[in-house]
């Protein structure tokens, strides 16, 4: 999601609060209208067990091992420098920052562990909880607690990340996973050109002179609580590597640091070696947890005007990397699903042109993706809402020809009014029409904050501020959960 897609105007959230849900007692209301409140009723079994039938290997899927107890725990600098070369201390000079530069090298092994507020802290990599994989009975499914194929539902926190209070975090996740939602997207990036002080988050600083690590208590610390909570709480995000747009600098950071543009990215030999030694950075201290569901290249990668060959190469080369660090969780790339003209799906309209260098059906076939996503907001692309049902079945044929699971990763609808009414007959179209193995509305947002409100848009569905969250959250979560496979 680009972040200032659709902001609110002021005081326009008042409109959004004034007619909270009761408190939630942890029971589902099953209505069965035909209504689009009503709660899936459909007998599926015969239509998805021939949506499901593909041929696969059970050597060419990856197991679900099980997640090793223990963590690292030890002091480590506020910054530490990216770079392959032996440990060494320097002393940089910025206009915001002078302070100690150690090699990441120097700490590879030792890393610190989160500090919770709670009285139960949970060290990230201290869950024994299996990992999460693509079912080899199912391929079109996961796995994903070590106990078989299911369907289920997620939903976006992106903002998760960034926030500096533990307390809110447990409060985020606790929410979260009493709504029966399994997975969330978190970023897991956040660069900047200068330091903007402690009371912003940000994870890496990207200057001329290279790329350093934040290890301050507004930097990785904050992406170990993430995964810390998700251990505890037993869900599983999803942390991706860079953004497509400017929002915490994603690539256009990089482009300030190193000259190029958003096109050029993809191969400028600089750029890309700062990347892939974040990658390494976040893989290496995370890859033990099975909180991780998987890692997610990028947020909406766009390659405008390009050929669809640059995205797929870039994909291909950083996924086998991420795979040669870590072959137990999976990896997905993170866009939007646009089809190309070669595919022969569609009117040849802007989702399905080409025009943004990304083609979902090439995509998919890269061995090392495990599963496919795509993003839906009709409105943002000047399509109709009643398309964003084609948009679903279409993604969901390609994911049958290439026998991998698709997740509807991102959605939402811009009018706050109008989420019901508009995203109800999607959820429907994924439960009853489709074999994708998981949706997740875009995005999550709660009230219950130290400083008030979550981070939000217009596509924000409110935990405990409206009774679309019993509809479009607790309602479709659990349903999505009873599907029979």
């Amino acid at each position: 999601m680009h972040l200032l897609r659709s902001l609110f105007a002021a005081g326009s959230l008042a409109a959004l609060l004034v007619s909270a849900a009761p408190a939630y007692d942890g029971t589902v209301t099953v209505t069965k209208t035909k209504e689009v409140t009503r709660y899936h009723t459909k007998t599926v079994s015969t239509i998805f067990t021939k949506r499901q039938a593909c041929s696969v290997t059970a050597s060419s899927l990856t197991s679900a091992p099980i997640g090793p107890s223990g963590y690292h725990s030890s002091s480590t600098p506020s910054i530490a420098t990216i770079s392959t070369s032996s440990p060494s201390n320097t002393t940089i000079t910025s206009s915001k920052l002078t302070t100690s530069i150690t090699s990441l090298s120097s700490s590879a092994t030792s890393y610190p562990s989160a500090t919770h507020s709670t009285t139960a802290a949970y060290p990230y990599c201290k869950s024994d909880a299996a990992f999460a994989s693509v079912d080899s009975v199912h391929p079109r499914l996961f796995n994903y607690n070590g106990t078989g194929a299911k369907y289920f539902a997620g939903t976006n926190a992106w903002w998760a990340s960034h926030i500096l209070s533990d307390s809110d975090l447990d409060t985020v996740f606790s929410e979260i996973k009493n709504t029966q939602l399994q997975v969330v997207r978190v970023w897991g990036f956040g660069s900047v050109n200068t330091d903007p002080g402690p009371g912003s988050v940000f994870f890496q600083l990207l200057n001329s002179t290279g790329s350093y690590i934040n290890y301050a208590a507004n930097g990785i610390p904050r992406l170990d609580a993430v995964v810390s909570y998700a251990e505890h709480t037993g869900l599983k995000i999803v942390l991706n590597f860079v953004n497509n747009w400017s929002d915490l600098g994603g690539i256009a950071s990089y482009n300030a640091a190193f000259g190029g543009n958003a096109t050029s990215w993809y191969t400028d030999s600089q750029s890309q070696s700062v990347y892939k030694d974040y990658i390494k950075l976040l893989v290496n201290r995370y890859q033990c947890s099975p909180a991780i569901f998987a890692w997610e290249l990028a947020n909406e990668p766009r390659c405008h005007g390009c050929s669809t060959d640059v995205i797929f190469n870039w994909a291909t080369e950083i996924s086998q990397y991420i795979k040669s660090l870590d072959a137990k969780h999976m990896v997905t790339l993170g866009d939007e699903g646009w089809f190309a003209p070669a595919d022969n799906i569609g009117d040849g309209s802007y989702g399905y042109g080409g025009a943004e260098g990304v083609d979902f059906a090439k995509n998919l076939g890269i061995s090392t993706i495990d599963y496919g996503v795509f993003h839906l907001y009709p409105d943002s692309w000047g399509y109709n809402e009643t398309w964003g049902s084609t948009w679903i079945l279409e993604h969901d044929q390609v994911g049958a020809a290439a026998c991998k699971p698709v997740v509807l990763e991102e959605y939402g609808y811009g009018s706050p009014n109008n989420h019901t009414a508009v995203e109800r007959p999607w959820q429907l179209a994924v439960l009853d029409d489709t074999s994708l193995a998981m949706d997740q509305f875009w995005q999550f947002g709660t009230t219950d904050l130290s400083g008030g409100l979550s981070d939000y848009d217009t596509n924000t569905i409110w935990y405990n501020s409206t009774a679309e969250y019993d509809i479009l959250a607790r309602e479709h979560a659990a349903e999505m959960l009873e599907k029979a496979v």
